[in-house]
């Protein structure tokens, strides 16, 4: 086979660059490892900025996020009993939308099927060859017979433990990285959620976070230790902990339920560093990893993918290669700015093991400035309705 462009990994950030790609005339084939209905099984985040939202309506895959999906223009945020809210209209004029990561999936799938956009599920053994050269290709195993994918360029967004990293040898990238030493215990319930908003909470037991997916499913977490595992948590447990780290006005109105999903998440920061070698483009949690605190994992995809997209269509219909050749300079310097943002609110709301006296006041202190200067707000606005590309 051949195409213009192969593209690693079936999740949200390959379908988007695929299905902007083919909207321009560019070929492209996508390769998932596993089938569609695991990645749509997925549980991932859903609040989505401004500039992921502009990528989904030049796609024209918009008409169901833009009916279904909850506008919030602000959050709050709690520290102890104290809250206030960061009202993100007035601080930016802008705001961000609520509409889950599987929707903004199985929106593109149903996109790609009505383009008849090739996709090849259940891969295995997916090995990217001669990317340092003009002539990459690309060659994967379904059902035991091998394939082989003759391309110009490669764009790995198979995540994390994908191969399209790996493929950059060790003596050109460096890694970046930062562990956390907790987690987040997450629930999914068919409740209403508690406020119409998100709430940011940190208190002296950890910090919780209580989000939603629409008017009638809510998701909550908890920081919890990475010794800990969902089946340690029974759902009243789990309520009972939720209740006392968020403000009192909010945990006496909270509706609770039966979970529908229960999972652990570790944290980490993570950036690799090119995200380009050759004819081969790393794209999203393949190059970087956020803590969810920020809200940034699916939307520094979705710069990525931004970047790509136009630099691809300037080499394709332009004959010029310099959107490509200053992707991952133009990435990166977005990346950095979500990974420190990310990096930052998790340090403000969250309880650290070798906090002490001194390091707990520093933390109110941080909160306390928040809360009571506009230009911190403005700040904190800025980088949560997302960055300009």
């Amino acid at each position: 086979m051949r195409t213009q462009v192969a593209i690693v990994g079936g999740g949200p950030s390959g379908l988007l660059l695929s299905h902007l790609l083919h909207r321009n005339g560019i070929d492209t084939i996508v390769l998932e490892r596993k089938t569609k209905e695991y990645v749509l099984s997925r549980i991932r985040a859903g609040v989505l900025e401004t500039g992921f939202v502009d990528l989904m309506r030049e796609a024209k895959v918009a008409d169901r996020m833009d009916k279904e999906c909850m506008i919030h223009d602000g959050t709050v945020i709690s520290y102890g009993n104290s809250q206030f809210r960061i009202d993100f209209k007035e601080l930016t004029g802008s705001h961000v939308v609520v509409y889950g990561q599987t929707e903004v999936t199985r929106d593109l799938y149903e996109a790609r099927d009505a383009m008849d956009g090739k996709i090849v599920f259940n891969t295995e053994g997916v090995t990217i060859h001669d990317a340092d050269t003009v002539t990459p290709y690309v060659t994967y195993n379904v059902s035991g017979a091998e394939h082989r994918i003759d391309c110009d360029f490669v764009a790995g967004c198979d995540g994390f433990h994908g191969v399209s990293r790996n493929t950059i040898p060790l003596s050109v990238r460096r890694e970046y990285e930062k562990l956390y030493p907790f987690g987040w215990l997450g629930i999914l319930s068919e409740t209403p959620p508690v406020h119409d908003e998100l709430i940011y909470s940190g208190s002296d037991r950890g910090f919780a976070l209580c989000s939603m997916r629409n008017q009638n499913l809510s998701r909550y977490y908890i920081q919890c230790p990475l010794s800990d595992t969902p089946s340690d948590w029974t759902d009243a447990a789990f309520w009972q902990e939720l209740k006392r780290r968020i403000p009192e006005e909010f945990a006496e109105k909270l509706i609770s339920g039966p979970s529908i999903e229960k999972s652990i998440a570790p944290l980490r920061s993570f950036v690799t560093e090119p995200m380009r070698w050759g004819r081969l483009f790393l794209c999203g949690d393949a190059a970087h990893i956020v803590p969810p605190t920020g809200a940034k994992g699916l939307n520094t995809a979705a710069s990525d993918v931004h970047y790509l997209n136009n630099g691809l269509l300037q080499f394709y219909q332009e004959g010029n290669s310099e959107g490509i050749d200053r992707y991952s300079e133009k990435a990166l310097a977005r990346i950095w700015k979500a990974e420190r943002f990310s990096w930052a609110a998790t340090k403000l709301l969250h309880n650290f093991p070798d906090q002490n006296a001194f390091d707990l006041k520093i933390q109110q202190a941080d909160v306390d400035f928040l809360s009571d200067n506009r230009e911190a707000r403005s700040v904190f606005a800025q980088n949560y309705v997302g960055l300009p590309y």
